[in-house]
């Protein structure tokens, strides 16, 4: 099966599905990344570029495809929408930044045809009520990890002293206890199938 995740800015995927991403490429499944935006403003590109393909690297995605749209900018236009016509992960609509906001109303439209489309929170995603969720235990730590590849943006949080690792494990583990288990990534569905 081929997987693609979308995100707005590098370190996205991984905090909203990381974990789950590594595990569909340690079952063999094609997993790929589109990052819509270098994340300039948060902080030096070429090394949030970096940070993304070493992370990328950690979760066994094989190939990172750029969007190369200006960090704050993302459009919310026909040009996207086209090169997004298959996707299964994606940032709620529900987010305070319009980065994430503007990508996921884009991916609404480029999957209207995709029976299983997804999506994650990020820190700065608001209301978010997901439906369904996967254990991630077993994928924790390789998650981490792929964030903290991201060296740059670890402790930008704003929040004192809490770093993106820390946030990422504690909403884990409040997702999991949601779930009725340790770790887990929450997600919304647009559209699931199941296949039994």
């Amino acid at each position: 099966m081929n997987i693609l995740a979308l995100g707005a800015h590098p370190d996205d995927i991984e905090y909203g599905c990381g974990g789950m991403l590594a595990k569909y490429a340690e079952r063999g499944h094609a997993v790929y990344m589109f990052v819509a935006s270098d994340g300039a403003l948060g902080g030096d590109s070429e090394v949030r570029r970096h940070e993304q393909k070493d992370a990328a690297r950690i979760l066994g995605v094989r190939e990172v495809f750029w969007g190369d749209y200006r960090d704050t900018e993302v459009p919310m236009s026909r040009e996207l929408i086209a090169r997004l016509e298959s996707v299964i992960f994606v940032n709620s609509p529900e987010d305070t930044h319009q980065d994430h906001r503007n990508l996921a109303q884009s991916a609404l439209s480029a999957t209207r045809y995709v029976p299983n489309v997804l999506f994650f929170e990020v820190p700065s995603t608001v209301n978010f009520t997901p439906n369904c969720a996967s254990d991630i235990a077993d994928a924790l730590e390789t998650k981490l990890a792929a964030l903290a590849a991201h060296e740059s943006q670890v402790t930008k949080t704003n929040i004192e002293d809490l770093t993106i690792l820390e946030l990422a494990r504690s909403c884990a583990n409040f997702r999991g206890i949601q779930a009725r288990v340790k770790y887990a990534e929450a997600f919304q569905s647009v559209r699931l199938l199941l296949n039994l």
